[in-house]
């Protein structure tokens, strides 16, 4: 036997399969809570996880044989790297497998957004014909802002490529970036020039409400926002306020600042006022956390981490 490892979320019922067929054992404890996870920790090599638990130190000081952490999706916010890194644990994340999955998700939302698709249906549900009021707006033409170019801002660029819009991206951490898709800036370009702003970032102290009133003052005209990051990272209140003045025409969210630390839910006991105007906004177009989450890409995270996996075992 390879090792063990210790299934603490859900994950494709293949990266169980394909891992003992690699000569690991695989156990699963998905209904465990955290107390009961950090007491199992100290018998595995490895554990897969989504966003149940964070990795913070008290759990990793309990985890005194892991070899890895690996994390089925992008964001690795609830994992302490530096301190995993520093015990010897390393730490694997899957974006290459729902980068199509998100890059699909934030256009969906963006043709909804500017076509007003959820309107007008309710609308015509209801008996209702208004085609003048529902005039759209075409991405033919816009500047479309990217603020991070990683796996999913880059996925995002890929899907814009036949909308005929300009395409620019900023990333403090990357550069070298320009090609076909995309085009290389700095922020003044983006406050200058964009029509829409659509945010890769994962959240970090750095990034968290990196969105707020002051950042989005700085732009020169209305601008649509997309957020598939992390809800953290956009001050809500200041985007409902920015609003409610113009200077945001319109918001698609898949992610919010009010989710719980599993993503599965809203801290429905702790929801602000801002939140009431959020939802009744009908500039505000409303997902749960599902940019990510396809048919397609729960077996493509698996794929991912698996190779990852194995190459810490070059004899497998």
């Amino acid at each position: 036997m390879k090792g063990r490892i210790l299934f603490i979320d859900t994950a494709h019922p293949w990266l169980d399969q394909a891992l003992t067929e690699q000569g690991f054992e695989c156990v699963w404890e998905t209904g465990a809570d955290r107390q009961h996870i950090l007491d199992k920790l100290l018998d595995f090599d490895g554990v897969i996880v989504r966003s149940k638990i964070k990795f913070d130190r008290e759990a990793l000081d309990c985890a005194t044989r892991l070899k890895f952490i690996g994390r089925v999706g992008a964001g690795m916010e609830n994992i302490d790297e530096a301190y995993a890194t520093e015990k010897g644990i390393t730490c694997l994340n899957a974006p290459e497998g729902n980068r199509d999955a998100l890059g699909e998700h934030a256009l969906g939302m963006l043709l909804a957004m500017l076509n007003h698709l959820l309107r007008v249906d309710h609308q015509v549900r209801n008996g209702l014909w208004i085609r003048e009021g529902n005039r759209g707006t075409e991405i033919n033409g816009k500047t479309v802002a990217i603020i991070g170019y990683g796996n999913m801002g880059s996925a995002f660029a890929e899907k814009l490529s036949g909308f005929g819009a300009n395409v620019i991206a900023y990333d403090k951490y990357k550069t070298g970036f320009d090609g076909p898709n995309v085009k290389e800036v700095q922020m003044d370009e983006v406050f200058a020039e964009s029509d829409i702003l659509s945010l890769h970032v994962p959240l970090t102290e750095e990034t968290r409400n990196l969105v707020d009133h002051n950042y989005l003052a700085r732009f020169r005209k209305p601008i649509y926002i997309i957020n598939t990051a992390r809800g953290q990272c956009l001050d809500t209140a200041a985007l409902m306020d920015a609003i409610d003045s113009e200077r945001v025409a319109g918001a698609a969210l898949d992610v919010l600042e009010y989710e719980k630390l599993s993503f599965e839910n809203l801290k429905s006991n702790e929801l602000p006022d801002t939140f009431e105007r959020l939802i009744h906004s009908t500039k505000v177009i409303l997902s749960p956390h599902i940019a990510g989450w396809t048919h397609e890409s729960g077996f493509k995270l698996a794929d991912v981490l698996l190779r990852k996996i194995k190459t810490l075992y070059p004899d497998s």
